[in-house]
C-alpha cells in the first residue's frame, strides 16, 4: 500500500493545505473573481457593440465584427493574453503602473466579448421576426425596436449561455499568471503553484482546485435550472381530466336531441 501512502502524501497533505488556505482565501480568491467579474462586464459592454454590428445592415459594421470574432475565437487564450500583456506593456506601463493586472483584464476581456457577442447575435436573432415588424407598425423606429423589444428579449434567453461563458472566464482566469503579476495580485492557480513550489508537495494545487470548483460547479447547477426554466416556462402542471365528465354531458343531452328532432 506504499502508492496509497505516496498519492495521499503527494495531493492530500492537509498540513500543506490548511497553510495555504488563507492566502488562497485572501489573495488568491479575491483576485480570481476581481478578474472574472471586471473581464465579464467588459466582454458583454463590447459583446453588446459586436452582435449589434454583426447583424446591422451595413457590410461596413459586418465585416469588421466578423473580423474581430473570427480573430479572438480563433487565437488561443494564453497566446492573446501574452500578446496583449507584453505588447502593450511599455504603454500600461505610463497608465496603470508596473503592474500587468489591467493587461490581464483587458486579454480577457477581448476573448470574451468575441464569445458573448455570438452569444447575443444567436440570441437576438432568434427572437421572432414578427415582434420587429409589430413594432415598426406602431410607429417605432428600427433603433428603438431593437433596443426596447428584440434586443431584450434576446438576452433573457442566452442568460444560461452568458454564465456558462462566465465559467470558463473563471478558469481562463488562471492564464493571467504568465504576466508575472505582483505577490498582491496573485490568483488562485499562482497562489497554489508558489505554495507546492515551496513545500515540494501537490496539495496547495489541489486547494486550489477545489476553490475552483466550489465557484464553477454551483454556477453549472444554476445555469441547468434556469435553462429548463426557459424551457418550460412556469406553467404548473395539471391533472389529467378524465373523459367520463364529457360522456355524461352527453348522454344527459341526448334526450333533449332526441325530442328536438321529433
Amino acid at each position: 500500500m506504499d502508492w496509497l501512502n505516496t498519492i495521499s502524501r503527494t495531493f492530500f497533505d492537509f498540513d500543506a493545505m490548511v497553510e495555504v488556505l488563507p492566502q488562497l482565501l485572501g489573495v488568491g480568491l479575491l483576485n480570481t473573481l476581481i478578474i472574472s467579474i471586471a473581464a465579464t462586464i467588459l466582454g458583454v459592454v463590447m459583446g453588446m457593440v459586436v452582435a449589434v454590428m454583426g447583424i446591422s445592415r451595413s457590410r461596413w459594421l459586418r465585416i469588421p465584427a466578423r473580423i474581430y470574432t473570427d480573430l479572438f475565437r480563433g487565437l488561443p487564450a494564453i497566446l492573446t493574453i501574452l500578446l496583449i500583456g507584453q505588447g502593450f506593456a511599455r504603454l500600461s506601463q505610463s497608465v496603470f503602473g508596473p503592474s500587468p493586472y489591467p493587461l490581464g483584464i483587458i486579454a480577457l476581456s477581448l476573448i470574451a466579448s468575441a464569445y458573448i457577442g455570438e452569444i447575443f447575435r444567436a440570441g437576438i436573432q432568434s427572437v421572432d421576426k414578427g415582434q420587429g415588424e409589430a413594432c415598426r407598425a406602431l410607429g417605432m423606429s428600427y433603433s428603438k425596436s431593437m433596443a426596447l423589444v428584440v434586443v431584450p428579449q434576446g438576452i433573457r434567453r442566452v442568460l444560461p449561455a452568458l454564465v456558462n461563458q462566465f465559467i470558463a472566464i473563471v478558469k481562463d482566469s488562471s492564464l493571467v499568471y504568465f504576466l508575472g503579476l505582483l505577490v498582491s495580485e496573485r490568483e488562485l492557480f499562482r497562489v497554489g503553484q508558489d505554495a507546492a513550489v515551496l513545500s515540494g508537495n501537490l496539495s496547495p494545487l489541489v486547494m486550489a482546485g477545489i476553490f475552483y470548483l466550489i465557484i464553477t460547479v454551483p454556477l453549472t447547477h444554476l445555469v441547468n435550472y434556469f435553462d429548463n426554466k426557459f424551457r418550460t416556462g412556469r406553467r404548473r402542471p395539471t391533472a389529467p381530466t378524465s373523459g367520463l365528465k364529457e360522456v355524461k354531458e352527453l348522454d344527459s343531452a341526448s334526450p333533449l336531441i332526441t325530442g328536438s328532432n321529433t
